[in-house]
């Protein structure tokens, strides 16, 4: 009937409990207006201001990449003041159990994982459980290694009680590794600022900033390493999205790590990351929060 609002579909299937098995729905956000004023609060970290019209055809033309390589893309639609939504990955989790609302390391960031919340509820997806104070939680900082492995990261954005909270809620074989300092929050590291997995028995990783226990992991699992170089850190060259096992979305300005990626048997393709990614550090992983792939 004509003036009626279309109800949100459900989703019948959910849970990414795989970093690299085919994605099948992910959820964005477009560049909006609080993304547009980002660089007025020195909080937020972004390095120059920014240019809006740019940042949202960058992500249009993300969206549109992802939309070809076969995946459902859900926009969030988001007009909140919160300026990093845009990078949809870090504010809650996806289980197969339901979706585990976050609580970010970065006070700006606070509540971004409760609109996650609400739109994940309204479709179906329960909540699991979440991570309360003083527990902190950045996505960024989690992967699943295999779907009964889980990585969880100590950094200046989860700390010991937010990692302890979250390993309960997952359950299983959780793992926790401590990321270096480095530059401290003026140039934050997340785990997956330092490792990507893009097959079963491969990963991006950054050797320097990768901790030992983890690396010794990939070892003991057989999983071989293409290293990036020192000047393709800065440029997300160690940010890559598997959208299914060996197919990559990079940042474009990584020559280096592309070329490596593809000796090593990966389809690579590569967007424009300078408004949406390298300004506001946030690769392709950190711009999409995976609702469904399939293990």
């Amino acid at each position: 009937m004509s003036g009626q609002l279309a109800l949100p579909v459900s989703f019948s299937a959910y849970g990414a409990r795989s970093m690299t098995a085919p994605l099948v729905d992910v959820l964005v956000q477009r560049p909006g207006r609080a993304f547009g004023r980002a660089f007025d609060d020195p909080a937020n970290g972004f390095l120059h201001a920014v240019d809006l019209e740019r940042a949202r055809g960058e992500h249009d033309a993300f969206v549109a990449l992802l939309r070809r390589l076969g995946v459902v893309v859900h926009e969030l639609g988001s007009d909140s003041w919160h300026p990093d939504l845009a990078y949809t990955f870090d504010p809650l989790l996806v289980t197969d159990r339901g979706a585990i609302p976050l609580r970010s390391g970065k006070p700006t960031r606070r509540g971004e994982e409760a609109e996650l919340e609400r739109w994940m509820n309204v479709r179906g997806i329960p909540t699991l459980g979440r991570v309360r104070a003083p527990g902190t939680v950045d996505g960024g900082d989690t992967f699943w290694l295999r779907p009964d492995l889980f990585c969880i990261a100590r950094t200046l954005r989860t700390n010991d009680a937010g990692s302890r909270q979250l390993a309960a809620i997952v359950g299983g074989d959780v793992r926790v590794f401590d990321v270096p300092f480095w530059r401290g929050p003026a140039e934050l590291l997340h785990l997956l600022s330092v490792i990507s997995p893009v097959a079963d028995d491969l990963a991006v990783v950054y050797l320097p900033l990768l901790p030992a226990g983890l690396w010794e992991l990939l070892g003991d699992l057989g999983i071989r390493l293409i290293t990036v170089p020192d000047e393709e850190l800065p440029t997300l060259g160690c940010n890559v999205l598997a959208v299914r096992p060996g197919v990559c979305v990079v940042a474009d300005g990584n020559p280096v790590t592309r070329r490596a990626l593809e000796a090593a048997g990966c389809e690579v393709h590569a967007y424009a990351a300078q408004e949406i990614g390298i300004n506001g550090s946030g690769g392709p992983t950190c711009l999409t929060r995976p609702i469904l792939r399939l293990e």
